[in-house]
């Protein structure tokens, strides 16, 4: 009888409530739907979250790949060049250990070019002889000096004997004063290559061409007073070039006497 009575009080109460047996379960389920809609969702956020982590991971991989496809590219070709380098070297210290010897056999060679230059400056015509002494007497001090290098000395010394040799194809004019037997003269001087070195004072009283002979200036004959004139006109590039009929001794047969 009191089971009854309590299946009774529990309808009674449901019936209170305004909810029957059916709704009730009804509205179970409603809560389970939504609770799984709900979980269901956030399930697709997290699969959405994870495939884009994914794609960004996939990009970062093949970016990465490529990166290392061009380093391993990179230092291929830098092991090569390494390579070279080390067999470069290798010549590089086969040099160094011949530089003492090469320096031995240089230094000889050197004083030699240089005395010889020297005696052939102290032969030659005397023209612009200030300014080739000059160059002589610091490539004399440059030898001796340590702290310059042989292939320093070596380069000045051709330099000097390039010098030497453009003079030999050169027109030149030129004003110095000079002694002559009239006392020291003011004068222009015409070098003509290694041929010939005239001078001739602004009157053209005095009119003198080197004799290498002698090692002397002598006088020339007045009759190529024009030809010295227009020598100079074309030095000074008043005049075009053209044919200049100057002075010269004959040549002397080998081992004739001076």
């Amino acid at each position: 009888m009191m089971k009854k009575v309590a299946i009774l009080g529990t309808a009674a109460a449901l019936l209170i409530a305004g909810i029957t047996p059916a709704a009730a379960q009804f509205q179970t389920a409603l809560d389970v739907s939504s609770a799984t809609t709900k979980e269901a969702k956030a399930s697709q956020q997290r699969i959405d979250q994870l495939d884009d982590e994914t794609a960004r991971l996939l990009q970062d991989y093949q970016a990465f790949r490529k990166q290392y496809e061009l380093l391993t590219k990179f230092n291929k070709s830098r092991a090569k060049e390494v390579e070279r380098q080390l067999v470069d070297i290798e010549k590089i210290k086969e040099d160094l250990e011949n530089v003492e010897g090469l320096q031995m056999e240089m230094l000889p060679l050197m004083e030699k070019m240089l005395a010889t230059l020297e005696d052939f400056v102290k032969a030659d015509a005397p023209f612009e002889l200030e300014d080739r002494l000059e160059r002589l007497a610091r490539l004399k001090n440059t030898m001796g000096n340590s702290e310059v290098s042989p292939a320093q000395k070596y380069r000045l010394i051709i330099e000097a004997y390039q010098i030497e040799n453009e003079y030999g194809m050169k027109l030149a004019n030129y004003s110095d004063i000079v002694d002559t037997p009239e006392g020291p003269l003011r004068v222009e001087f015409l070098q003509i290559g290694r041929a010939a070195l005239i001078y001739q004072t602004d009157d053209t009283s005095v009119l003198r061409i080197y004799d290498r002979k002698s090692g002397e200036f002598v006088d020339l004959d007045k009759k190529f007073l024009e030809d010295v004139r227009y020598g100079l006109r074309m030095a000074k590039q008043q005049t075009p070039p053209n044919f200049l009929p100057i002075p010269v001794g004959a040549p002397e047969p080998a081992g004739a006497s001076n």
